[in-house]
């Protein structure tokens, strides 16, 4: 079996596509698989340092600069030449596609040679280029399913979850000493998301420089692109509170808390969600068709996690919630048991499936 995986420009794309890879790998015993990214994200470094074959093609997000636009249509057509090119070459029984404007011409070559492709879809509003291969897929798989309603000129939908639910349930909790944190203390992990927030690390520093939050200890993820050590200067000295980059293995530490505070990325609410953590999501407002806030608002509903949105985010509102979410009983009991209800389905098992069929029918 030979599989073409592409996904780009974030880790909510890249991890997925990478969870779904990684079970082919596992379950397939002669397969043959490449994965097809942009020239200059994070899936170019992550991804080759995983030991699997990458190639990269040069494409952009189309913007409001004119100039860069115009360029733009030239490489997507340049990257269409030399997709159809792999694929000959490769002979994939499938391409995915699991996200970002790299998938476009991946998905489009697949098509015009009539290779059998499934796109998967995180968030509960579809991103632009998902929105627009989706009438090239012959299977759209969907991590909500409020979603379905957005694919209407797809030609089979089907609900899988997110791929982070299951790694997550597998995840043997991070003893939390080895970090410096205390056994006989609450931890608190905050997290920025992979790119991190500077607008959402700015107003989080009230409540770090405050007297808040001193019956519990705080590992806080400020994420990549955040310039860590003025960050560090910002925050005053105390006790209980780590600063870090980035974390490795984000589900085994997530394991060993007792509250997440997140921003409202697909993958890390599926993480808490296979966890079973309490949880307070801030959604970015920053993002493509405010998916964060669509993504939050349908778990609030179900009643599995707690949202505050950013422009209500205050030291003494964040303070308040953090309480009520490690020491009203009831409460947390409450969420673990609607997240219980809502945590029926196996995502990898039915996106691998669903693939195997896909491929059978083609034969």
């Amino acid at each position: 079996m030979n599989i073409i995986v592409s996904a780009g420009g974030s880790g909510g794309h890249i991890y997925p596509a990478l969870s779904i890879l990684e079970e082919f790998q596992k379950r397939e015993k002669n397969i043959k698989v490449l994965y097809i990214g942009t020239h200059n994200r994070m899936e170019k470094e992550i991804v080759p340092a995983k030991g699997i074959p990458y190639e990269s093609i040069e494409i952009y997000g189309f913007t409001k600069d004119i100039r860069r636009d115009i360029k733009n249509v030239f490489l997507i057509k340049k990257a269409l030449k030399k997709c159809t090119q792999i694929m000959k070459e490769f002979q994939p029984d499938v391409v995915i596609g699991v996200g970002g404007y790299v998938t476009y011409p991946v998905i489009k070559s697949a098509k015009k040679l009539g290779i059998k492709t499934f796109i998967h879809e995180q968030n509960s509003r579809p991103g632009k280029v998902n929105f627009l291969v989706s009438r090239y897929a012959d299977v759209v798989g969907v991590t909500f399913k409020s979603s379905i309603d957005f694919f209407k000129k797809a030609k089979k939908i089907v609900y899988t979850g997110h791929p982070a639910l299951d790694g997550a349930r597998n995840a043997q909790p991070l003893d939390k000493t080895l970090l410096g944190f205390q056994v006989s203390k609450k931890l608190v992990v905050y997290v920025a998301g992979s790119l991190g927030s500077s607008s959402l690390n700015q107003k989080m520093l009230d409540f770090l420089n405050s007297d808040l939050h001193e019956s519990y200890e705080i590992l806080y993820i400020t994420g990549s692109n955040v310039n860590l050590e003025e960050f560090k200067k910002k925050v005053e000295k105390k006790k209980g509170i780590k600063i870090v980059p980035y974390f490795d293995n984000l589900p085994r530490i997530l394991a060993s808390s007792d509250l997440v505070i997140s921003r409202a990325g697909a993958g890390t609410l599926f993480e808490i969600l296979g966890l079973e953590k309490p949880s307070i999501v801030i959604p970015s407002p920053n993002v493509a068709n405010n998916h964060q806030y669509y993504n939050a608002k349908e778990l609030e509903t179900a009643g599995i996690i707690k949202v505050l949105e950013e422009q209500n985010l205050t030291k003494e509102t964040l303070s308040e919630m953090i309480t009520t979410l490690l020491t009203n009983q009831k409460e947390i009991n409450d969420l673990k048991k609607n997240m219980q209800m809502y945590n029926k389905n196996h995502p990898i098992e039915t996106i691998y499936k669903t693939i195997k069929e896909l491929i059978g029918t083609s034969k």
